[in-house]
């Protein structure tokens, strides 16, 4: 059985002798991230990644399976907007695009967790910062 695990933890793991082989996943987007969702109309601002699919059978069972995302690949915790409401969002990386706007999120959370934006990208707070 191949592992996956993203590329701190492989850092960090005994040398490899003792270990199965493992398969690198590489995030494309980071913490602090402005992004898009390819076919839904929202925007958000990356807060967390899951290196792959964390979430409940429930929740993904729930999306219609002709959009049903992989599991095997990169997830983004996203606090998110669109033109009616600010929320939290849970995306696969292939619906996931960077939002070139230079605005930033209007997300009411934005402030606690992140201390700046450069027109660009959001800066966490260092409190929070791993």
């Amino acid at each position: 059985m191949v592992e996956r695990l993203v590329k701190s933890d492989v850092e960090r793991a005994a040398p490899p002798a003792i270990f199965p082989a493992r398969q690198v996943i590489h995030a494309k987007f980071h913490i602090g991230q402005l992004v898009h969702h390819r076919v839904y109309a929202f925007r958000g601002v990356i807060f967390d990644v899951d290196p792959q699919f964390n979430n409940s059978e429930e929740w993904w069972e729930s999306i219609p399976e002709h959009v049903r995302p992989r599991k095997d690949q990169p997830f983004y915790h996203l606090l998110a907007e669109n033109e009616e409401s600010s929320y939290v969002a849970y995306v696969s990386e292939q619906n996931l695009v960077l939002d070139d706007t230079g605005q930033p999120v209007g997300h009411p959370q934005a402030a606690l967790i992140f201390e700046s934006f450069d027109g660009r990208e959001y800066k966490l707070r260092p409190r929070i910062s791993h």
